[in-house]
């Protein structure tokens, strides 16, 4: 890069800083308490101006330098980053039916085991891979799968077990690796809402086979799009690697040939010898690739991650503590023991001997402009992509398939997935509220109850 080239670009850069300054610095005010959003300063624009200076238009040196950081952040070997947290979920799935892993390859018709009450791209790619999602419920309190229920769900066409960290809450991760080990299952972990917590001083998304994570605004740490997936195995980072980039054989980064020293000397399918590598496709694969613009915005997000994390758990003691006179009528999240959360949202569920309904707190909270969410599908077996759909799935302890009339019965299989459906929803904790908006929210949910 020559002198003038620098000059001229930091000098953008400090216009860019200036712009910030004038224009989207200071604290914001909330008249309406948002349950989530993202948190954005003058190094993020400042990076996405230099990213556009390159006119660099797919991943990049950002994107490197993203995924060095990541990985490093995590303690894993692999990052990769993608354009979803979503896609992190397919692309980690879909890894594991490659024919290069051999008899342990997920084939259609296998089981997968997963729970009901989360976000629906955890079980969309169990289907759209032509697999048997399993359910089984989950605890009230920490909102994670019951681990006791899960042996009873394995058969012998269980292969994998693919569940998410309740919003930002572990699951028992001990106890689901024991199982994975004893019956030779792949694990991933979806911490698309869990990126920083830690379980007995190991990051989630690590400790299982593969761990996906998002970066959408509402997330920990955000890009306006994008996701990553990490492993520590190297063949699984190679198949991960393939089904992101088009399913292609060839490892080289956009823009460069030939790393491997074998383009032209393979012979591979009933290809003719020495056709390109790179033009050589060993699955069924996508194009799942962020921009650099992204990643730039990510590298400066990272920076400031463990800030962003601090502020999280402070705003959820705090509100921990507001609420904790009212715990007659409501049930506040448990920390799962050995785990340090990394609170997305925090989630509070209605007694059901509570003289009020969930509806009614959520409608009396959002009247006075304070925002919720519900723990995203409920119960997704009740969901229409469920009930108008003809998708094979079972629950833990019922031997039937799924079916819209039986519904009912299969249903009583999931009592705390059910209740969680009914009873639970949550409020915001991100890094844009400090204890004025906590301490509005926990005001709005005292005077509605003292008003019933």
């Amino acid at each position: 890069m020559s002198e003038i080239e620098i000059q001229l670009r930091n000098k953008v850069k400090q216009a860019a800083k200036e712009y910030f300054e004038a224009v989207h610095a200071g604290k914001r005010e909330f008249d309406y308490i948002p349950a989530s959003g993202k948190f954005l300063g003058e190094e993020e624009l400042e990076n996405m101006i230099d990213a556009s200076l390159d006119m660099w238009l797919t991943s990049g040196r950002f994107n490197r330098e993203f995924e060095t950081k990541f990985a490093k952040y995590l303690g894993v070997k692999y990052a990769l980053s993608v354009n979803s947290g979503s896609s992190a979920n397919l692309l980690a799935l879909s890894a594991l039916t490659s024919h290069k892993l051999g008899e342990r390859a997920l084939k259609k018709g296998d089981e997968v085991i997963t729970v009901a009450a989360g976000f629906p791209t955890t079980v969309n790619p169990i289907i759209q891979n032509g697999l048997v999602p399993v359910f089984v419920d989950c605890k009230v309190g920490t909102y994670n799968i019951d681990t006791e229920k899960i042996e009873e769900a394995i058969s012998n066409k269980t292969k994998a077990i693919f569940i998410a960290h309740t919003l930002g809450n572990m699951f028992d991760i001990a106890k689901v690796k024991d199982i994975c080990e004893t019956y030779n299952l792949w694990l991933i972990e979806d911490s698309c809402d869990a990126l920083g917590a830690d379980y007995n001083g190991e990051k989630a998304g690590t400790i299982g086979d593969i761990g996906t994570f998002s970066f959408y605004p509402a997330h920990h740490l955000t890009m306006g799009e994008g996701g990553a997936v990490v492993t520590n195995n190297a063949q699984l980072h190679k198949i991960l690697m393939s089904f992101r980039d088009w399913g292609r054989d060839c490892c080289c980064p956009p823009g460069k040939d030939g790393v491997c020293g074998k383009r032209f000397s393979q012979q591979l399918g009933l290809l003719p010898f020495g056709y390109d590598h790179k033009y050589t496709y060993s699955h069924i694969g996508y194009n799942l690739k962020i921009t650099d613009w992204q990643a730039a915005i990510g590298c400066a997000q990272i920076d400031r991650l463990d800030n962003f994390l601090k502020i999280r758990e402070n705003n959820a003691k705090y509100l921990t503590e507001k609420l904790s006179d009212l715990t007659n009528y409501l049930i506040l999240p448990e920390n799962q023991k050995g785990c340090k959360p990394s609170w997305f949202g925090y989630l509070i569920s209605v007694r059901k001997d509570a003289p009020f309904s969930k509806q009614e707190l959520v409608e009396y909270l959002e009247k006075n402009n304070i925002g919720t969410r519900q723990l995203f599908a409920g119960n997704i077996l009740r969901q229409p992509m469920i009930v108008e759909n003809d998708i094979p799935l079972r629950i833990a302890g019922g031997s039937l398939l799924f079916s819209k009339e039986l519904g009912e019965e299969h249903y009583k299989l999931l009592p705390n997935t059910e209740f969680i459906m009914n009873n639970t929803f949550w409020v915001g904790v991100f890094p844009a509220l400090g204890e004025n908006e906590i301490e509005r929210t926990s005001c709005v949910i005292h005077r509605f109850v003292k008003e019933i």
